[in-house]
């Protein structure tokens, strides 16, 4: 088998992982209820029910998962690579604002939720931990495969356990324009990041450095349908995404032999720049202004990542990264 043939393949498992994994998982756990391996599926709901916070109080990251061969082709199919721009001093905690969202934040979870790209390497001492919708713990056994790579629940309760319970050289990695920036047009450099602040409040009450990450490629990876605006089609979709926590997509990639339509996405380098630390001051009770002037200060940082990196990542002169 050539080795490229074994990267498309590869990619296909972690897109269906991505796709169908969870509602297999249910469905397959409804079904054993129904057979006589059902004491031990009650069992794993029990115990389910107890470790239904253990998401939000770190997880249960497995090294071992983190380093599997699988990863790195993964890195290989587009490739992915990680570049440090400033040192992140591990006697301190960081929130690594990660944009954009993309389809499937492929960058994201390869960057951060694996080792890949050499994480470890490039920012000895520090740990990230990769934060998702809530959502997909509430799946059985999936929740299992999720937690392994060391990613936990995306809410406050989760975040100030990393920050505050684990002593220092933490950095929490917030997809900060969330399922609604999947949305954003193909190849258009969109982050939606105006109002949310939230991930700034957090930084600010636990005394952790802002950190601003862009990936260029991230959202150019599938082509996507747009939909009519006001039609029924997007009114599902937004309806569906205030439902479920994020919007499907009618998205075009490429076949497992051919160019035409299929699931894979299309293979072009994904380049993640983490951007130097915004010191920030421990502030307990932190004002709306003081919010404000961090979030500013963040907003200036990512745009300069960008304008910085863009033309080496391909990007034109007059490109610009619009905030929504």
């Amino acid at each position: 088998m050539s080795s490229s043939l074994l990267k498309r393949l590869n990619m296909l498992q972690i897109v269906l992982t991505f796709l169908v994994l969870g509602p297999l998982c249910t469905l397959l756990t409804l079904y054993l209820l129904l057979t006589p391996l059902w004491p031990l599926t009650a069992l794993y709901g029990v115990w389910m029910v107890f470790d239904w916070r253990t998401p939000e109080r770190g997880g249960r990251k497995s090294d071992w998962v983190r380093r599997w061969r699988t990863w790195e082709f993964l890195r290989d199919y587009f490739p992915i690579t990680l570049v440090k721009t400033a040192e992140l001093p591990r006697d301190r905690n960081y929130v690594l604002g990660y944009h954009p969202h993309g389809i499937l934040a492929t960058g994201a979870f390869c960057n951060f939720g694996t080792e890949a790209t050499g994480f470890s390497r490039l920012f000895p001492g520090i740990t990230p931990r990769l934060v998702v919708l809530q959502g997909l713990f509430r799946l059985p056994l999936f929740r299992e495969y999720v937690m392994s790579v060391g990613v936990c629940s995306v809410n406050k309760r989760s975040v100030t356990h990393l920050l505050a319970r684990s002593g220092v050289g933490n950095a929490v990695v917030i997809v900060v324009g969330g399922a609604a920036e999947a949305l954003t047009r193909t190849g258009v450099h969109a982050i939606i990041l105006k109002h949310r602040k939230g991930f700034v409040r957090l930084a600010l009450e636990h005394g952790a450095d802002l950190v601003p990450v862009y990936c260029f490629g991230e959202n150019s990876l599938y082509e996507q349908v747009v939909l009519a605006d006001g039609g029924w089609a997007q009114w599902l979709q937004k309806g569906f995404q205030q439902l479920i926590g994020f919007a499907p997509c009618l998205i075009r990639g490429q076949g497992l032999f051919t160019r035409g339509w299929g699931l894979l996405p299309i293979p072009q380098p994904l380049t993640t720049f983490v951007g130097a630390p915004i010191p920030v001051t421990q502030t307990h009770c932190p004002s709306q202004a003081d919010v404000d002037h961090y979030h500013s200060l963040y907003v200036a940082a990512v745009t300069e990542l960008f304008n910085q990196h863009k033309e080496a990542c391909g990007l034109p002169t007059s490109a610009q990264l619009l905030i929504m």
